[in-house]
Formats: C-alpha cells, sequence, structure tokens
C-alpha cells in the first residue's frame, strides 16, 4: 500500500513533467515538505493531549520541513511555479498527502516514517539524476541568491538540525554555482532518507535527539546510527 501511494506520485510527476524540470521539481518539493508537516501537526496533538513530550522530534522535523522549504524556494527562483497549472497540481496533491500521512502516523509511525523514506529516495535518485545528466550547463549558471542565504550566508542552526545522523557544523556545502546547488539538494535527501531509517529503528523513540541536542549532552551518536552501507542499499531499492 505504501509503495503504491509513492508510486502513483512518482508516475504523475514524471509522465507530466518529462521535459520540465523545474516544475517538475517544484511539484516534488511542495509535496515533499507536506509529511513533516503531519509529523509536526500529530506530535503536537499529542502533546496537547498530554500522551507524548517529543521536543526533539519536533525540532528535527521542523528543521526538515525548513530544509524542504529552501528548495522549494529555490525551485521557484527558477521560475517553477511560474504557471497556475502546476501550482494548482502541487497544492492538490500535498493538502491530499498530508492527510493520508497524518492517518498513518497516527496508527503506525514506523509506517509513516516508511512512506516518507521512499518519498526522499525517490528525490535523491531524481536529483542525482539531473546533475549527472546536466553537469557542464549547471556548472556555467550561478547559484540563486535564496540558496546561497540557506547554504552559506544565512544561521545555518536550522541547517544543522536536519543533519541529525551527523554532528552540528560538520557539513558545510559550497554554492558557487547552480550545479553546486542540485548537488547539495540531492544531499539534502539522502539526510532525509538517513533521518527516516533511523526513525524506524526499535530504539528510536529512547535515543532520539537533535544534532544541537546531543553536542550538549557531549556525545557522538545523534539518532540510532544509519551506516552508509544502509543508505546505499536503501538508495539502490528506491523508487524510480
Amino acid at each position: 500500500m505504501i509503495r503504491f501511494l509513492v508510486g502513483v506520485l512518482v508516475f504523475v510527476i514524471d509522465k507530466l513533467y518529462r521535459d520540465r524540470p523545474y516544475q517538475r521539481f517544484y511539484v516534488l518539493e511542495t509535496v515533499a515538505r507536506v509529511p513533516y508537516f503531519s509529523f509536526l501537526s500529530v506530535l503536537h496533538l499529542y502533546e496537547t493531549l498530554g500522551l507524548w513530550r517529543k521536543a526533539d522530534w519536533l525540532k528535527v522535523h521542523f528543521a526538515e520541513s525548513w530544509n524542504e522549504l529552501h528548495h522549494l524556494l529555490i525551485m521557484e527562483s527558477l521560475g517553477g511555479n511560474k504557471h497556475w497549472s502546476d501550482r494548482f497540481l502541487a497544492q492538490t496533491t500535498a493538502l491530499f498527502y498530508y492527510w493520508v500521512v497524518v492517518a498513518l502516523y497516527m496508527v503506525s509511525p514506523r509506517t509513516a516514517y516508511y512512506f516518507m523514506q521512499l518519498v526522499e529516495e525517490h528525490a535523491h535518485h531524481t536529483y542525482d539524476t539531473f546533475v549527472r545528466e546536466h553537469e557542464a550547463e549547471l556548472k556555467a549558471q550561478p547559484a540563486p541568491l535564496v540558496a546561497i542565504k540557506y547554504y552559506r550566508d544565512g544561521d545555518l542552526y536550522m541547517f544543522d538540525e536536519f543533519q541529525s545522523c551527523g554532528t552540528p557544523e560538520t557539513r558545510r556545502p559550497m554554492v558557487d554555482s547552480l550545479y553546486d546547488v542540485f548537488v547539495n539538494i540531492r544531499d539534502d535527501e539522502s539526510e532525509h532518507v538517513k533521518t527516516m531509517l533511523a526513525c524506524q529503528k526499535p530504539d528510536a523513540q529512547k535515543n532520539f535527539k537533535s544534532p544541537h541536542t546531543q553536542a550538549l549532552l557531549e556525545q557522538n551518536a545523534v539518532l540510532p546510527p544509519v551506516t552508509d552501507k544502509e543508505l546505499e542499499v536503501e538508495l539502490v531499492s528506491a523508487p524510480r
């Protein structure tokens, strides 16, 4: 069922936007950030009802949504949202998937995280293919200002917070060209995959800490560790 839901999303986006990459990425990023909204909504509900108080889960998922927002802003700066039909499709699809993931997360958080893992794996594959096929073209174009502010010149606290399987201030990507921007977005998606894998581990409920929280505890592991080998296996089997 989960692979079917992701497969429908992938099929529609791939067919409609085969030759319109920036519009395709705009739709993808509009939808990709919505499950993090779903996670946050349910976590806030549970805390309001006195069932859970998971501050670090809230911090990491908000940081992930903040990262996806900037991916979206980058695509908008490249003209991805120029046509109303693309905005309508993206926002309508996002609304549908928001409620789907809310229901999934309330019934089975692990299933909801698996759903998002598949979405992020597809996003990683999509961007990886794009940068390999358009490397020369992308290297000849400047990075959008919004990307420079997010990856280099702005407050990087939230950027570090979504690197949830690492430690703060260890990843500072280049952003000298549009190629660098898309490489950074691709690598961001792999970080999201790591987080979704870690959230599905049996001991995640006990060990889940945001990077800055963990740094204060002076420990190395932030989440139940996801190795590069685990990530490689998942990306190889990801939906295409």
